[in-house]
Formats: C-alpha cells, sequence, structure tokens
C-alpha cells in the first residue's frame, strides 16, 4: 500500500514549518501536500467572528485537497473550528483540526475528584475564545471538571514574521509562568510549537503544542481507517 497523501491547510505561513517538522520527525513516510489561504486570519481578525462566506472557503479548500487524491486533511489553523467542522462533512475525508489531539493529551491528566486546571497560552487573540469553547465541549464529553486559563500573548507573533524567534519564544515562555500551577499547559498555534522548550524549562507541569500531537492522532486516525 502506498504513503497516504495528507492536506495540510493554513491560514498562516508561520503554521507550515512547525507541522512539516513535526511530520519529518515522526512520519516522513506520509506524502504532504500544503495549501495557504494567508487572509483568512486577517479577514477573521476583521471581522470578530467565523462567517458563513468563511465557512464557504473552508470548504472549498477541502473539496479541493479530496481532488488533488489526499487521504486526509489537517487543518493547522486554530481559530476556524466550526468551519473545519463543515469541511470535514462536505468530503467525508479522514479530517483533523489542529488543536483536537492536544485537547485530549491534557484531559487525558484528569484525576477523580479534582478540576482539571489547564492553561492555554496563545499568539493570536481571535482563536481564544473557539478554542476555549472547543475544549470545554470536549471536556463535558468526557465528564472531566475543567478550568481553563486563556493567556494571549501580544507581539510575539509579529516578532516571529519578523524573523525574530528569540523574542517570540520568551514572550511565549514570560505569559506562561503565570500559569505555573495548572495541570499542563497548552500553546493553542502550530507556529508555537518552537517556543516549547524554553517555556517546558521554566514550568514543572506538561507544556503541550499540537503539531507532534496532530501528526501522531493523524497516524491513528489512517491506522484505523
Amino acid at each position: 500500500m502506498p504513503p497516504p497523501r495528507i492536506a495540510l491547510i493554513h491560514a498562516t505561513p508561520l503554521a507550515v514549518a512547525p507541522i512539516q517538522s513535526a511530520f519529518q520527525r515522526l512520519w516522513p513516510q506520509a506524502h504532504r501536500m500544503n495549501l495557504l489561504d494567508d487572509s483568512l486570519s486577517a479577514d477573521l481578525a476583521a471581522a470578530g467572528r467565523l462567517t458563513e462566506a468563511m465557512v464557504r472557503r473552508f470548504e472549498d479548500l477541502a473539496r479541493y485537497a479530496q481532488g488533488t487524491g489526499c487521504d486526509a486533511i489537517l487543518f493547522t489553523c486554530s481559530a476556524f473550528g466550526p468551519a473545519i467542522e463543515a469541511a470535514a462533512r462536505a468530503t467525508g475525508l479522514p479530517t483533523l483540526k489542529p488543536n483536537e489531539a492536544m485537547f485530549e493529551q491534557a484531559l487525558a491528566r484528569h484525576q477523580p475528584g479534582r478540576t482539571l486546571q489547564l492553561g492555554l497560552v496563545a499568539t493570536f487573540q481571535a482563536s481564544l475564545p473557539s478554542m476555549s469553547a472547543e475544549l470545554e465541549r470536549l471536556a463535558r464529553d468526557r465528564g472531566v471538571p475543567v478550568a481553563i486559563r486563556p493567556v494571549f500573548v501580544p507581539e510575539a507573533m509579529d516578532d516571529l514574521a519578523r524573523g525574530d524567534a528569540a523574542d517570540h519564544h520568551r514572550k511565549i515562555s514570560d505569559a506562561a509562568h503565570a500559569l505555573r500551577d495548572c495541570d499542563a499547559v497548552m500553546l493553542a498555534q502550530f507556529s508555537m510549537a518552537a517556543a516549547r522548550t524554553e517555556t517546558q524549562a521554566h514550568l514543572a507541569c506538561p507544556v503541550l503544542s499540537s503539531p507532534d500531537c496532530a501528526v501522531q492522532a493523524l497516524m491513528q486516525k489512517m491506522s484505523d481507517a
């Protein structure tokens, strides 16, 4: 059986390198194709909400990927959960939201009789409401009581876009320090993955990033298909 062909659909070019690195380390056999619409994040920030037109764009991107012969789709854009769900329905392909697997790993840390304390750090502010709601729904489905503490890191994404990774990583690590008493801290954007090591060095709880979790989950999803 030939290796699967995986579509990686991005809303920012900053997400491309982290997910490519994760695939290279964890699943190099998979054939990857990349689709980028870098206006999606700007349009979401301008509209302040996910519109029907944006949802249709996600469905169109997924259908295009399906038309190229892809076997599965991984979206790397973290603020578009309902649109990704619509895209999955439109194609019927195995489809993974960017943070789905990371959320599952975080919820697995729950201990009976306790409310799970989870930190969620983001460099794209518009992603926090939808991601928090998605995590809360998943926690309810799993019967896990959870308290989510969202933290926005201003200017860090701009630092990374300018090529200043050191400042990007430092700002994320500094912001995450406020979450040091959490059971786990999650880095919301794929583009934050390279900051995980520095952030983890300052926290006792696990720091989770989306790309590695997503690749591992997609491997499992494809093997079960």
